[in-house]
């Protein structure tokens, strides 16, 4: 197996080829998590892998609490379906609390603090319904709690990754906070064990093909779990060693017959750029800091075949909604024609 297969083979296993899938919940749940820090071109990802879904689609998903917008596996956004928020909450809070400990210190939010805004949040919230950040900040300045918008933004990380808050309906465009437990009661127990078993078996299977060290940079987890999870599913992956590295590999992957020509634009941080520890297979050394900044902005992408051949950028005049490109270099007119039907179903996405 050469490396430029790695690449096909993602494509197909993050669905980007076509699938069965029928809603944006069902596509959230097999990648296990999307990176989310921009809301907009999150809304893009999924439906970049499923056409038949709109933008209003998406939203209305979230709406129902079908998807969920929160901090979890890493410090930063990701959507989570509605039936894997507790487990993985309950898994992956505790490492990413570890990385909020500088901040904390610096801004005075010890753990009896933090503990009291919980209560506060919950109590408005149960009061309130949904309420927008700016709404609760508000309403915490009110109660005499000194409250810049920094200091806000780590009190509603942690009300997340303690379960308190999760996202509500989006109001007025802007984003709201709802409780957890109110709009996705708890069904089961926690266990750690059928957890790492079930974050490794829907990273692999959706992501693959892709390493230990992929593992633990989109999981978050400790080395020594992620192992233990690999462990778990090994029976049903093989393991092909790929320039020193071994890749985890679907049982079924021989079956890929596709050999369709394809382009995609993939939004900023999207899970098939962003979800590997090494992208080495996907751009050129003398694109990479076009595409992925010093500081870690992961830019939106033009992707020919597995392989990013630009970037793209989101416009939006009057009412409408469209795509720009700008390629690395001149292409064929059978590219420029998928380009364009890429774009055009970027624009029908927003319709």
């Amino acid at each position: 197996m050469d490396t430029s297969f790695i690449a096909k083979l993602r494509l197909n296993n993050q669905l980007l080829m076509g699938s069965d899938l029928k809603t944006a919940q069902e596509v959230v749940s097999w990648m296990g998590a999307v990176q989310a820090q921009d809301f907009n071109m999150t809304k893009w990802a999924l439906g970049v892998r499923l056409p038949a879904l709109t933008n209003k689609s998406v939203e209305d998903a979230i709406n129902k609490g079908l998807i969920v917008r929160t901090h979890i596996l890493r410090p930063t956004w990701h959507l989570v379906a509605a039936t894997d928020i507790h487990w993985m909450l309950a898994l992956s809070s505790p490492r990413v609390k570890l990385a909020l400990r500088s901040p904390d210190k610096i801004l005075g939010l010890t753990d009896k603090i933090v503990e009291g805004m919980n209560v506060f949040i919950a109590k408005v919230l149960s009061e309130n319904g949904h309420l927008t950040r700016q709404e609760l900040g508000e309403m915490l300045r009110a109660e005499g709690h000194e409250m810049e918008s920094y200091k806000l933004n780590h009190i509603m990380f942690h009300a997340e990754l303690d379960g308190v808050v999760c996202s509500g309906n989006i109001k007025g465009g802007k984003q709201t906070y709802r409780l957890l437990e109110e709009r996705i009661p708890k069904t089961e127990v926690f266990d750690k064990n059928i957890a790492l078993e079930r974050l490794a078996r829907k990273y692999f299977t959706s992501h693959a093909p892709a390493t230990l060290q992929d593992f633990v940079w989109w999981s978050g987890l400790a080395v020594s779990d992620a192992r233990k999870a690999m462990e778990m599913i090994k029976p049903d992956f093989v393991v092909e060693k790929i320039d020193s590295l071994e890749y985890w590999i679907n049982n079924s992957f021989k079956e890929l017959k596709d050999s369709r020509e394809s382009v995609f634009l993939l939004p900023a941080w999207d899970e098939f750029v962003v979800s590997y520890k090494n992208r080495e297979h996907i751009i050129l050394d003398e694109h990479y800091r076009k595409v992925i900044s010093k500081n870690g902005i992961f830019k939106p992408v033009v992707v020919k075949d597995g392989q990013i051949i630009g970037m793209w950028k989101r416009v939006k005049k009057k009412d409408r909604v469209f795509a720009e490109t700008e390629l690395f270099g001149k292409v064929d007119s059978v590219t420029r024609e998928l380009i364009k039907k890429a774009t055009d179903s970027f624009d029908l996405f927003h319709v």
